[in-house]
């Protein structure tokens, strides 16, 4: 049976330059999956408010980001995919696209799709289930696929927070690190607007939520419940106890996004005499603007000009050996 695997990331700008970055910054922004606001809202808050005032400072964050290969979301992808094709080779072919950028998922499903697969796996490279990432992308999958006459049967796999490939080859990372020299970890996710997340489970803010401290039965695709069990699970291979890490939530745009923020919490840990913190991003599967800038050198900056004497920064997985194996396990019991 001819078979592909299609791995789906976010996606990055081209280049590091403000017609790049503005051109990005305009696709991700006005789906409506990320903003989810009524059209003409979301259209006059995107490209008239918040592109105009973001793409200089973007850009420059970008530039600080970029190497001598690009973008690393886009070239650990690239490697990926690559030893993906070695490794599975004879069962499937694996592809790279982005959500947002390039490569496209236009033009890849079309050259997928051209190459007459009976079946096909689309892996959103994103660990816990989320409307403005997991479902935004398989939208867009199935929504191209329609312009199509025939297509391969298609399988998606919307989430792998919690399969024993993807907490062991994050806890291999964490443990490269020697855990016993800090103070506390912190498990930092992507945050999503309050709004985003009481969709999906109706009173998250409440004080009967139980997602921080076990998986509620309605949590399958509760993102902030997912984050939590993601952590648990992490937690109980590294047999550390409670006590000594926090879960957080990073990347706000306002105050009524998933709490606690990261950036206030590293100031409270460091006013309790932690100075010497491990922050781990298990939302993250590529180093990206989120990791490397954000945590490695904004959170990094603030936590060292208050007094901190070490904030350091898990690398994710990327295209780590145990990661590609882990992908294939996760592949194969489809």
């Amino acid at each position: 049976m001819k078979k592909a695997l299609l791995i789906v990331n976010i996606g990055t700008p081209d280049k590091p330059e403000k017609k790049a970055v503005r051109r990005f910054l305009f696709q991700f922004l006005n789906d409506k999956f990320v903003i989810d606001l009524p059209w003409l809202l979301r259209k006059i808050l995107v490209n008239l408010i918040i592109i105009p005032f973001r793409v200089k400072n973007s850009t420059q964050l970008y530039k600080r980001l970029w190497t001598s290969k690009g973008s690393p979301l886009l070239y650990h992808q690239t490697s990926l995919v690559e030893k993906l094709n070695a490794k599975l080779k004879g069962e499937y072919e694996v592809y790279s696209a982005m959500r947002y950028g390039n490569p496209s998922l236009k033009k890849v499903l079309a050259q997928i799709v051209s190459n007459n697969y009976e079946e096909l796996v689309v892996l959103p490279h994103y660990p816990q289930y989320a409307t403005s990432t997991t479902l935004s992308t398989i939208n867009k999958v199935k929504k191209e696929l329609k312009s199509f006459n025939k297509v391969p049967s298609v399988k998606y796999i919307e989430q792998f927070y919690d399969h024993p490939a993807f907490i062991e080859s994050f806890v291999h990372n964490i443990q490269s690190y020697d855990i016993g020299s800090y103070d506390h970890i912190v498990f930092s996710y992507h945050g999503l607007p309050d709004r985003q997340v009481n969709k999906v489970h109706p009173g998250i803010n409440s004080p009967e939520c139980t997602c921080h401290n076990q998986m509620p039965k309605h949590g399958k695709n509760c993102y902030k419940a997912t984050c939590y069990q993601t952590t648990r699970l992490m937690a109980k291979e590294l047999r550390i106890n409670n006590e000594f890490y926090t879960v957080s939530f990073q990347s706000r745009l306002s105050k009524n996004w998933l709490m606690p923020f990261t950036d206030e919490v590293l100031l409270d840990l460091l006013a309790k005499g932690k100075k010497r913190i491990l922050v781990v991003s298990p939302a993250f599967v590529t180093d990206c603007l989120e990791t490397e800038i954000e945590i490695g050198y904004e959170y990094n900056e603030l936590f060292l000009e208050k007094g901190g004497d070490k904030l350091q920064m898990v690398k994710s997985l990327n295209d780590a050996d145990i990661w590609v194996d882990g992908i294939c396990q996760i592949v194969k019991e489809l």
